[in-house]
């Protein structure tokens, strides 16, 4: 059913101003003239004025015309109007189908075309989530490398305080042996010398003796201690270690997982993109198809006008050749009725 928005009268208006003008009218045409419309009204309301005008075609003959004159004007008539109907009724159909299937797939690519820029506009979106996530966790690994890297530092600390320590032993028992090695050089001059210088030298030697053995076992305990934390801290350290190495390997596998879906993504978009230019391209190609439908029907109805012309001329021209046998044919008459008249007024001898 045709919409209130455009009616016949109007659509009777565009095409007298298009024949007005010498243009076939058509669907584009009239929307053109009118600048409103849908397809559908106007193809409706134009296919109403074709049927209007065909009804209108038995027009009769001037009057008078000869038998065999209007016969044969009929019969040209006749003809050319079936031939111009067949060709205009499946032209008509063709176009109307062609346009009403165009119009179809014109509809379904632009659906298409905005469920493509849906899905554009979605994948886009998640490619800025993904790409943002991607950056948070690479700025997460670049945090837990750096943690790693100080846990190393420390470690590698504490490895050389042991070291340091173990020297200070070292240094410690070398002067315990050259403190008893000088003792007992003293402690031979002093027994050739001085029995009393021996006793008190003895003295002093056991205090020093004691006061190095607990210097001994005070360092011998703080080494223990030393080691004892230091293989604590190690420990920690190593599975700091092993626990950021783990937390590294899951960062690795999520970015991993991230830059597979980040190359889905972009393959999702760009399959869209092809799709998006094959129907645009496809759009194009049905815009000429009907573009040249258009330039058929405009040849079509030049030649229906070519042929209306030439009816005519031959309308006119065969009612000339009448006239001009109806004047010889009264000048005959009237020369024959002169001549009777001059005869019958002639006197007998």
């Amino acid at each position: 059913m045709a919409r209130t928005g455009i009616t016949f009268d109007d659509v009777q208006r565009a095409i007298d101003t298009l024949l007005q003008r010498q243009e076939a009218p058509s669907v584009q045409k009239v929307r053109n003239i009118l600048g409103t419309g849908s397809f559908t009204t106007i193809s409706e309301h134009l296919r109403e004025w074709r049927t209007r005008r065909e009804e209108r075609t038995d027009v009769p003959p001037p009057q008078g015309m000869p038998a065999e004159l209007q016969a044969l004007a009929e019969e040209l008539w006749n003809q050319a109007q079936t031939a111009a109907t067949d060709n205009l009724s499946h032209y008509r159909e063709e176009s109307d189908r062609q346009v009403a299937a165009a119009q179809e797939r014109v509809a379904d690519a632009d659906r298409r075309a905005e469920d493509a820029e849906q899905r554009e506009s979605a994948l886009s979106a998640h490619l800025v989530t993904t790409e943002k996530r991607l950056q948070e966790s690479i700025a997460n690994s670049a945090r837990m490398e750096s943690t790693v890297q100080a846990q190393e530092q420390q470690l590698e600390k504490e490895r050389q305080r042991s070291v340091q320590l173990e020297d200070q032993l070292a240094r410690l028992q070398q002067e315990n042996e050259r403190l008893g090695q000088a003792h007992q050089v003293a402690l031979g001059e002093l027994q050739t010398e001085h029995a009393e210088r021996l006793r008190q030298e003895e003295q002093r030697h056991e205090t020093a003796e004691a006061r190095l053995m607990g210097m001994l076992d005070d360092a011998r305990q703080e080494r223990q201690a030393a080691e004892k934390s230091h293989a604590q801290k190690l420990q920690q350290a190593e599975q700091r270690y092993e626990t950021l190495q783990q937390q590294l390997q899951r960062v690795r596998a999520d970015l991993l997982e991230e830059e597979k879906r980040h190359k889905e993504t972009l393959l999702a978009r760009s399959r869209a993109e092809d799709n998006a230019r094959a129907r645009q391209h496809e759009n194009e190609l049905l815009s000429e198809r009907l573009e040249e439908q258009k330039r058929q029907l405009g040849t079509q109805a030049e030649r229906i006008h070519a042929l209306e012309a030439k009816l005519d001329e031959k309308i006119w021209s065969l009612a000339a050749q009448r006239r001009e046998a109806a004047r010889n044919e009264n000048e005959s008459d009237t020369a024959t009725s002169t001549t009777a008249a001059s005869t019958s007024t002639t006197p007998d001898n």
